[in-house]
């Protein structure tokens, strides 16, 4: 049992420290003033279509309100436009704008040799192994549930 407990400490403490480190550098690479959760959110929109706020709450299982943050400063900035929902006017649909596909086009061309020469680094078959591990880690993650909502 405490093998077992040993390994699922370090497994979190390397996928934690991986991620910390992997934001740093993304960040460091972004177009000055865009944050990771803008441009996750237009990479979003831009493969997705139109999505109301909730939804895309759900879908990066943050809070309402953080994600009511995020699009109000990619309105600001104008990468984003925020309509009403025409069949119920109490919710709002978020759409990406010209402008916010040309900001995730930049983005995503700045991130893009980075990311490739990581993967580079590490060999693609290396990468390919463990991307349905880390999958299915995110889907049972998933699956127990965000108390955050």
């Amino acid at each position: 049992m405490a093998e077992d407990q040993g390994l699922a400490v370090a497994l979190f403490s390397e996928i934690l420290t991986a991620d910390q480190l992997l934001r740093n550098r993304l960040s460091k690479v972004l177009p000055k003033g865009m944050e990771i959760s803008h441009f996750s959110v237009l990479n979003h929109l831009a493969r997705g279509g139109e999505r109301s706020p909730a939804q895309l709450a759900k879908s990066f299982h943050v809070t309402r309100g953080a994600m009511t943050n995020t699009l109000g400063k990619l309105e600001l900035a104008g990468y984003v436009h925020i309509r009403p929902d025409w069949d119920d006017a109490r919710r709002k649909m978020v759409a990406i704008s010209p402008a916010g596909i040309r900001a995730r086009d930049v983005a995503l061309d700045a991130i893009t040799p980075m990311i490739s020469e990581l993967v580079g680094e590490l060999g693609q078959p290396k990468v390919r192994a463990a991307l349905p591990i880390l999958r299915e880690l995110r889907v049972k993650l998933e699956d127990a549930g965000d108390t955050r909502r």
